[in-house]
């Protein structure tokens, strides 16, 4: 006798569902900003190629490697890099110190110490360039609060901006200031993150606190400092709104970093072609510096965990 059989139905499409769309959602910011980052990168170099000036542009063309050409040939330039990486290791060493101290020194939890955290990151809430201006109005030669304070030890007549030889002590002073405090709580965060067990053997053996300072809490925290330092070292070679609050770049050209030869190159002398190109020379210089950073907090994080 013949069987028969019931043909079964196709499965339906299931219609496209919210959740196989919501990958592609979450990654829409990221591309938008992404886009927004590399159209003005992209455009930049198409500019770094010109001879683009302002003041002239039915004469724009391309010339190349002409502008780059152009600033290695330069002693301004060169001056420009070193006044940039004084600047860079000159900011980044002093807050590592001041804010590796201040993390030591409120390391243990308790009231004191929590508020003072607190009050710490005032600084951090001020624009740096009002805090800029607070600092030029505090050294004015003429009104100033601290060298009204100087004349009192005996110091008359401190240049503080205004003289080539104190100028660049002077924008270091105010980017301490405002961003030590960034340090500080970066390096308090990663102490308190270290385990306990290390300390407490060495204190059970009585080991001196030197020794557990350099053999135990610098190699484990030898991750956050880097970390650190790598965050100010790309912010402070890129130092635009202090050092122009304070002196315009000058006097002279002693503080003539990077981004205010640009800034002076374009908005100046509307050399858009020559200020690209800076700009484009200060990414790759940054480029570098970061990639050896990334490259040594990875290891000493395989060491802090015991990978290596």
């Amino acid at each position: 006798m013949p069987t028969l059989s019931i043909p079964t139905p196709e499965p339906r499409r299931r219609p496209l569902r919210l959740q196989a769309l919501l990958p592609y959602l979450l990654s829409l910011p990221a591309l938008l900003v992404c886009i927004g980052i590399l159209v003005p990168f992209f455009t930049a170099v198409g500019y770094s190629f010109q001879r683009y000036n302002l003041s002239f542009p039915d004469a724009r063309a391309y010339v190349w490697f002409d502008n780059y050409i152009s600033l290695f040939t330069d002693p301004a330039f060169w001056n420009t890099v070193r006044v940039s990486l004084t600047y860079t290791v000159a900011t980044v060493g002093v807050q590592l110190l001041l804010g590796l101290g201040i993390a030591l020194l409120l390391k243990e939890r308790n009231r004191v110490n929590n508020l003072m955290s607190v009050l710490l990151i005032l600084p951090l809430m001020v624009a740096p360039a009002i805090a800029s201006l607070m600092w030029k109005l505090m050294t004015n030669p003429g009104f100033g609060v601290l060298n009204f304070l100087l004349r009192q030890v005996g110091v008359e007549d401190f240049g503080w901006s205004s003289r080539p030889e104190t100028a660049m002590f002077t924008v270091v002073l105010v980017d301490t200031w405002v961003y030590t405090p960034f340090i500080t709580v970066l390096l308090l965060a990663g102490l308190r993150a270290l385990p306990r067990q290390p300390f407490e053997a060495a204190e059970l053996d009585g080991v001196p606190a030197s020794f557990v300072f350099f053999r135990i809490t610098l190699p484990m925290l030898a991750p956050y400092i880097l970390t650190a330092g790598m965050f100010r070292m790309l912010d402070s070679i890129q130092q635009f709104d202090i050092i122009y609050s304070m002196t315009q770049g000058g006097p002279g050209d002693s503080l003539t970093v990077f981004q205010v030869q640009a800034y002076l190159e374009a908005f100046s002398f509307s050399n858009i072609g020559k200020s690209a190109a800076l700009v484009l020379v200060l990414w790759a210089i940054t480029y570098a510096l970061s990639t050896v950073f990334i490259k040594h907090w990875l290891k000493l994080r395989q060491r802090a965990r015991g990978q290596a």
